[in-house]
């Protein structure tokens, strides 16, 4: 797989890792009803799911996710993980 943005890792995000981020972060439950309920601005008030199916990046959409329920930063990167430089 090629690397992106020229560093030692790949920046892409899986639908996966989205699903276990937001898992991790609201409850299993929560997180599903979040996704399909939340309509959110910087994705043309698109819910998190609609977005992930026009084909969105699932990392823009956990980030645009994070930032309208507030989430810190240092919770973005799942549990006991550190944000890269």
């Amino acid at each position: 797989m090629p690397l992106t943005s020229g560093t030692a890792y790949d920046r892409r995000m899986r639908i996966s890792r989205f699903w276990a981020l937001a898992e991790d972060e609201f409850g299993a439950a929560y997180a599903h009803s979040l996704a399909g309920s939340t309509h959110l601005a910087v994705l043309g008030g698109r819910t998190a799911l609609e977005a992930l199916d026009a084909g969105e990046s699932p990392r823009e959409v956990w980030l645009a996710l994070c930032d309208a329920m507030d989430v810190p930063e240092e919770r973005r990167h799942g549990l006991d993980k550190p944000p890269r430089p």
